[in-house]
């Protein structure tokens, strides 16, 4: 895609997100086939010659669906079209502006996210691993350790996403639980009833309507609310 090759830079690499310095050490692919040529990645770089080691870097690992995006405008937009499995973004020296913009496009398009930076502080880096960002790779773009990066940052996102779908199940069961508290509530209040036997008159419609209990619960409450 590129003819030219850029200066690399010798500075040491450092991967913040998670505390994980990866100098030297090959980190394992969390994919199964992450080596495929077929994995889409997305290159996010205005500067030329900085994307131009990132893909270059990226080919020598075997990797070739590779589109290269300089455009920050609409990148969400573009990300959602392009639909991209590992995104690869380059930022250099971003202020805080382009930088929340894109811990909010990790925080939207959950995708494993390797971010590169000439420099950060502390609070950046904490705000790039609530984003979800897998790899903040600090002054250290270089193209023969890139594919230790993409690894790393899949492996992140993998054990983030994990987390995430874990908190949203736990707070979702939760939810549902205080719904059907709510339900049964109602149901000993209106028809002077015990829980256990309001419960069971929950569980007895849920069978005979071939529903879930939380959904018959839903149901009471909305008509309580209605009714009121």
């Amino acid at each position: 895609m590129h003819e030219h090759r850029a200066r690399r830079e010798p500075a040491s690499l450092w991967i913040k997100a998670l505390g994980t310095h990866i100098d030297g050490i090959a980190v394992a692919a969390a994919l199964t086939g992450m080596s495929e040529p077929s994995l889409r990645i997305l290159v996010v770089d205005q500067n030329a010659d900085r994307a131009a080691i990132l893909e270059e870097g990226l080919r020598e690992a075997g990797l070739c669906d590779i589109t290269v995006v300089r455009e920050m405008h609409g990148l969400l937009r573009r990300i959602i079209d392009l639909d991209p499995e590992v995104i690869f973004i380059d930022l250099e020296n971003p202020n805080r502006d382009v930088l929340e913009q894109m811990f909010q496009v990790s925080r939207s398009v959950r995708r494993p996210i390797a971010m590169f930076v000439d420099q950060a502080d502390t609070d950046t880096i904490r705000a790039a691993v609530e984003s979800g960002v897998g790899a903040y790779v600090v002054d250290g773009l270089r193209k023969d350790r890139v594919k230790n990066v993409l690894d790393t940052a899949v492996s992140h996102f993998n054990t983030f996403n994990r987390l995430r779908d874990e908190l949203e199940r736990a707070n979702k069961q939760l939810e549902e639980r205080k719904l059907i508290e709510r339900a049964k509530g109602i149901l000993m209040k209106e028809r002077d009833l015990t829980e256990s036997a309001a419960y069971a008159l929950l569980r007895s419609a849920a069978m005979n309507e071939n529903r879930r209990i939380i959904d018959v619960a839903r149901s009471v409450v909305s008509t309580i609310g209605l009714i009121k």
